[in-house]
């Protein structure tokens, strides 16, 4: 089985503006649709992120595939790392975090490649990644502060201006009632902290047994993030990312026992033994779209495992291909404990057959059809191609988003 043709198609599917510390989300977020065909006519499927860096490593790699056999995965890296050279970082400089063109191109083709060798073998994904531990995979809801949506030209807005601890709480209970989700995780850092504060605590109130966390992305200094600590002891499972930097990670680390995750201090796997050392996080976030794929994933929890870390699993803005992938490898990482964070109920869009898939109490079951699972709806990702054309978005900046709810927004981060 040799590659013969890779097809990437970028798509703007319509978003709304929820909110974080470094600003708002545009009206459209953007991912890359990846189709890796074969000489004996199957076709792997992957989704990446969309934005001008990713979209050139992709197109960049896709000339250097001909001929390499899906299986060989060593072989697939050296490819892409000869298209990369010196290629740098994939995200925008407002970006809080940054992940290397390579990875991120890697991993997107790793996906596809391990799509093909599903189907070629007619068996699941997680089988190539040792086995499901689960089968049955837990979604926390991902809750937000939010503007009612200004410009309607690109699709809807879901639930309006979310601007006070009740309306979050309001929030939940819709999302509750809609996906059973049992938990919920707050992108923290967009109001004072002793309101946020008040948000967990309500949430608290109206749903006492429900695992609550909040990521503010770095917007406190230590010892804000030291007083919410205080304040929320006993009420949250984790606190993700409150200070910005491993350092200052590190230093409030030691002065308290809640345990404190990251997907933005921890991006690679050096960095992992740094955090070790530092003592600076106890759960890190993983993510198959730059982790290198799923199988670096799944390596990742190996690694954290060796080194007495927990286990989540991030999530940006995606579609049904990255959320079967996501379950996939959740399925297959026997130590990842907590409910995977999802963006999927903030899109009304899919580009699967079958349309989107029912949570049911929250949880998904892993595909198991052969590889992904999943098969390309063409018409859809036509429409969403064309909604890329008309709204010519190249790239995230919510901090330029920001402007038009708050014109006089300064970005600072930290902020309190």
């Amino acid at each position: 089985m040799k590659i013969v043709e890779v097809v990437i198609t970028p798509i703007a599917v319509p978003d709304v503006p929820l909110a974080n510390t470094k600003g708002v989300h545009p009206s459209v977020f953007l991912r890359a649709v990846i189709e890796v065909k074969t000489d004996n006519g199957l076709v792997g499927l992957g989704e990446a992120y969309g934005a001008v860096r990713t979209l050139t490593g992709l197109q960049a790699a896709a000339l250097m595939l001909a001929g390499l056999d899906p299986y060989d995965r060593r072989d697939l890296r050296k490819r892409v790392e000869a298209a990369l050279p010196n290629s740098g970082g994939v995200n925008a400089p407002t970006a809080l975090a940054d992940h290397k063109v390579v990875d991120v191109v890697y991993s997107a083709y790793e996906i596809a490649c391990l799509d093909l060798v599903g189907k070629d073998v007619n068996r699941p994904l997680y089988d190539l990644l040792g086995g499901a531990a689960r089968k049955t995979i837990p979604f926390g809801g991902y809750l937000f502060y939010k503007f009612e949506k200004q410009d309607l030209t690109f699709g809807p807005d879901i639930m309006g201006e979310v601007m006070t601890p009740d309306a979050l709480v309001e929030q939940a209970k819709e999302f509750r009632a809609r996906y059973g989700f049992q938990s919920w995780k707050l992108k923290g850092g967009v109001l004072p902290p002793d309101q946020e504060v008040e948000t967990m605590l309500k949430l608290r109130e109206a749903f006492p047994d429900h695992g609550l966390r909040i990521d503010p992305m770095g917007a406190w200094t230590v010892p804000t993030a030291l007083k919410v600590v205080e304040q929320l002891d006993g009420v949250l499972e984790y606190l993700e990312d409150p200070c910005r930097g491993m350092d200052a990670m590190a230093e409030l680390s030691a002065q308290i026992d809640m345990p404190l995750a990251t997907n933005l201090v921890v991006v690679e796997f050096e960095e992992v033994i740094e955090a070790v050392k530092k003592n600076a996080v106890q759960i890190v976030l993983s993510d198959h779209h730059y982790w290198r794929g799923a199988t670096g994933a799944i390596h990742l929890g190996e690694v954290c495992r060796a080194a007495n870390l927990g286990v989540s699993m991030h999530s940006n803005s995606h579609l049904g291909i990255s959320l079967a992938a996501m379950c996939h490898v959740a399925a297959a990482t026997p130590n990842l404990t907590y409910d995977c964070d999802t963006h999927y109920p903030w899109s009304t869009k899919e580009i699967i057959k079958g349309g989107r898939p029912t949570f049911v109490d929250g949880t998904l079951q892993v595909p198991n059809g052969p590889g992904l699972g999943v098969e390309l709806d063409h018409d859809a990702v036509a429409e969403l191609h064309e909604l890329y054309n008309l709204a010519m978005v190249q790239d995230r900046d919510d901090t330029d988003e920001m402007l038009k709810y708050v014109p006089d927004y300064v970005r600072k981060v930290p902020r309190w």
